[in-house]
């Protein structure tokens, strides 16, 4: 079950405790902040890409949307979302549930800046239902995360 892997990811660095599991869906950033109790720019969202052949995860703030000319400046392609039916077992998650913690082997992390104006964020947690609470430096450590990026542009703009 992928809300366990998470759970088990998260306990090497005593965080396990801090996953919510919800009796509604978290899928969507909207549902995730009234699930949780935050706007939904506080919600993490975990977006999956091929980069080549290679699958690879970003996590940005719930009121930011990739900007295709910094994707391609950052990582010399095109931005490709995975296909959703290829998400689960190229990254370990099923769509909903995307996170940064317990993913398959060879996935890059990359934490976007836009979420650096928090003190806590809330990504899911492996499953339609769940988030876990983080501050930004937590997330950082629990994500193993390869760098730091700046790819997004803010909804509205």
């Amino acid at each position: 079950m992928s809300i366990q892997n998470v759970k088990n990811h998260l306990k090497q660095f005593n965080l396990e405790n801090r996953v919510l599991e919800f009796e509604v869906s978290s899928a969507t950033v909207h549902e995730a902040a009234l699930a949780v109790g935050s706007t939904e720019a506080e919600i993490a969202k975990t977006l999956s890409f091929l980069v080549g052949e290679t699958p690879i995860l970003i996590v940005v703030a719930g009121d930011m949307k990739i900007d295709n000319h910094k994707f391609k400046q950052t990582f010399l392609t095109k931005a490709k979302m995975i296909p959703f039916d290829d998400v689960v077992s190229l990254i370990g998650h099923p769509v909903g549930g995307v996170c940064p913690f317990a993913v398959n082997a060879g996935v890059s992390v990359y934490l976007d800046e836009s979420l650096k104006r928090f003190k806590f964020v809330y990504p899911a947690a492996g499953t339609a239902s769940s988030a876990v609470k983080l501050t930004i430096q937590e997330l950082e450590i629990a994500s193993n995360c390869h760098s730091w990026i700046d790819v997004c542009k803010n909804i509205e703009a």
